[in-house]
């Protein structure tokens, strides 16, 4: 009997125990800091990169053959529509010239020879001394001497005109390359190449957008074509350069989507007064794709899932959700959402790597820093 009252008597001895034992302490939620996202109204850019090109190229052959007798420019020099160039030996094409005015003057001679016969033959005839015959081929010869004329004024025009190709000008302004012949070389006509010119005021920059770049701007109307003045407006910066202070207009884009690249070519043209831009040039293009009110988070909150990209949310609950995005460009420093986020949303900014979805975690609160105010830190 005494054995049984010690059986009973444990298990309440133990059960009076446990409660005086520490329980083990749950973790904490990790903490986490969040913000609502950012609303500014922004005009939004698509960057490219573009090489600047001359808006014309010129490459300067001779008209004529001949032996070059004078250069008259400097080596990459600047030089304007109309200056002399080069001067080819114009000596053969003077002696053209003073053949051609002998040529006229001896059809001008027949010509008055043809007449003074058709005033005798015409007397001769109406007295009936001449058949009609005679005078029909006086006045035929007449025609012949005035056909004569006309030809040898015409190669007398044809003279001229190549003595004027002897002085070969600049048929635009621009920058002069350098010289290809010294004086006393020999140039054949067409096919000698003289010089090359190229216009540098405006200048061209040149760049490639993809197909859904190019689908995306469109019907924006950020592209158009033949629009003139009224062209979308582009900025550039060259490679040493942090502002976007050279301003431009989108002037072409091409017929048609490249097959072998899956882009189309656009250009943009620039003034350079200063001559400063040059062509084959690396240079960053932006062209304006619109402007409006938009929500706005630091790109390091972007998280990616498979083949989307979500922004972590903190509920009221402390529970982690993510949220699908549709992203823009980046603006001074923080990334556009176009789509997926509400003002109200608490995004996770810092600690995103303790955010799990499906999770608790503690929402530190805290403001986004303004676009201008984060410039300014990088």
């Amino acid at each position: 009997m005494p054995t049984l009252k010690r059986k009973t008597l444990a298990p309440l001895a133990l059960s009076l125990i446990l409660p005086i034992l520490p329980l083990q302490a749950q973790p904490a939620p990790p903490a986490v800091t969040v913000a609502e996202p950012l609303r500014r109204h922004i005009t939004e850019w698509e960057e490219h990169i573009a090489r600047l090109e001359p808006s014309a190229r010129v490459e300067l052959r001779a008209r004529i053959s001949g032996q070059v007798d004078q250069v008259h420019f400097q080596d990459g020099q600047i030089v304007r529509a109309g200056d002399l160039l080069f001067t080819i030996d114009p000596r053969p094409f003077d002696i053209a010239i003073d053949s051609a005015r002998a040529e006229l003057a001896r059809a001008e001679a027949r010509l008055e020879l043809a007449r003074q016969e058709i005033d005798r033959t015409a007397s001769l005839v109406r007295d009936r001394y001449a058949p009609q015959a005679q005078l029909d081929t006086r006045r035929a010869a007449q025609r012949d001497a005035e056909a004569g004329i006309a030809d040898a004024r015409a190669k007398l025009r044809q003279a001229e005109l190549e003595r004027s190709w002897a002085e070969i000008r600049a048929p635009q302004s621009g920058r002069v390359s350098d010289r290809r012949v010294d004086p006393g070389n020999l140039v054949q006509a067409g096919a000698t190449l003289l010089t090359t010119i190229v216009a540098l005021d405006p200048i061209y920059a040149s760049f490639d957008m993809s197909e859904a770049d190019y689908l995306r701007l469109t019907r924006s109307g950020a592209v158009r074509q033949g629009a003139g003045e009224d062209d979308p407006a582009v900025q550039l910066r060259l490679a040493d350069e942090t502002g976007w202070g050279r301003r431009g207009r989108l002037d072409f884009v091409d017929t048609g989507i490249d097959a072998r690249s899956g882009t189309i070519r656009a250009r943009a043209m620039l003034a350079n007064p200063d001559l400063f831009l040059t062509p084959g040039v690396f240079a960053r293009l932006r062209l304006r794709t619109g402007e409006g009110e938009v929500l706005m988070v630091p790109d390091a909150a972007i998280a990616a899932d498979q083949a989307r990209r979500v922004v972590m949310t903190v509920a009221a609950d402390g529970t982690v959700v993510a949220k699908p995005v549709v992203l823009g460009p980046v603006v001074e420093g923080l990334r556009v959402v176009r789509d997926g986020l509400e003002q109200r949303d608490q995004v996770i900014i810092a600690g995103l790597h303790l955010a799990r979805p499906g999770s608790r975690v503690t929402a530190e609160a805290e403001p986004l820093p303004s676009p201008a105010r984060l410039a300014e830190t990088r």
